[in-house]
């Protein structure tokens, strides 16, 4: 009778539902991955399915130039590259995220999901922009959905961090950490794509006219504005310490040159 007490005590223990329990990091990380890799593979073939000129359309519109029947479908493929580049993004800043972290919980395991949610949405977002590509109100709304999808599967990537944090001593990296060498840099790493996809949202909201090819621009130029930001912390991060270590040692001057002075003289 004990035993059969003790077993159905450890039943209900596992099926209870607590969110600070420890998760897989393993089948998280291989989890997104697939998502990841499926998003990557459906953008693909959505630009190789449907943005591929015609050969007698080629040799009657274009008298047998490749290359001017390809410049018509320059929206569409401006609106592919913006996609991918914002997908192979997202995915690098997963990865350096589930690089610091040392345990998954299911509460992070749950924002994963939310932002894998998101992060499949991208392909819906690259039909509507490469569809409505065109001056007019339309426009705009294919790229506030674009900014939306966007803002929020990067936005639940800062809630695992921020998650992780609150318990940083159990689930992340020592680096990582309030105070870590890359506690800054992962924060701006973190927090560059849900300010810069919140503020193309609020650009179209107060200008009228906001062209999809400025928008998959600046998808395209943020990887550099990645590496900017990489040079500007470290260079922030060395003028911090060198500051820090000028003060410190005005401060070891100034109590040697105390202790080499006579009692006499400090009286005086």
């Amino acid at each position: 009778g004990q035993r059969v007490e003790e077993e159905e005590h450890h039943s209900l223990e596992t099926f209870t539902f607590y969110l600070s329990e420890p998760l897989s990091k393993e089948r998280v990380e291989a989890f997104s991955d697939g998502v990841y890799a499926i998003v990557a593979t459906l953008l693909i073939l959505d630009i190789c399915e449907d943005n591929v000129p015609d050969p007698r359309e080629v040799e009657e519109k274009f008298h047998g130039s490749l290359l001017e029947a390809l410049s018509e479908y320059g929206p569409n493929y401006l609106a592919y590259f913006g996609s991918f580049v914002t997908i192979g993004l997202l995915w690098f800043v997963h990865h350096s995220l589930f690089l610091y972290v040392t345990k998954a919980t299911r509460l992070m395991g749950l924002l994963n999901i939310l932002s894998l949610a998101f992060i499949g949405g991208l392909p819906l977002a690259y039909q509507l922009t490469s569809e409505f590509a065109e001056k007019s109100h339309n426009e705009i709304e294919a790229i506030q959905v674009s900014c939306v999808i966007t803002f929020f599967a990067s936005i639940f990537q800062f809630a695992i961090w921020t998650t992780a944090l609150l318990n940083e001593e159990e689930t992340l990296h020592a680096l990582a950490r309030y105070g870590g060498k890359e506690h800054a840099f992962m924060f701006a790493k973190l927090a560059l794509y849900p300010c810069v996809s919140l503020g193309a949202f609020f650009l179209t909201c107060l200008l009228s006219e906001f062209s999809t090819a400025i928008f998959h621009l600046v998808q395209i130029v943020i990887p550099f504005a990645f590496l900017a930001l990489r040079i500007f912390v470290r260079i922030a991060l060395t003028a911090m310490k060198s500051v820090m270590s000028l003060s410190r040692r005005k401060v070891v001057l100034l109590e040697e040159e105390e202790a080499c002075l006579s009692p006499t003289d400090t009286l005086s």
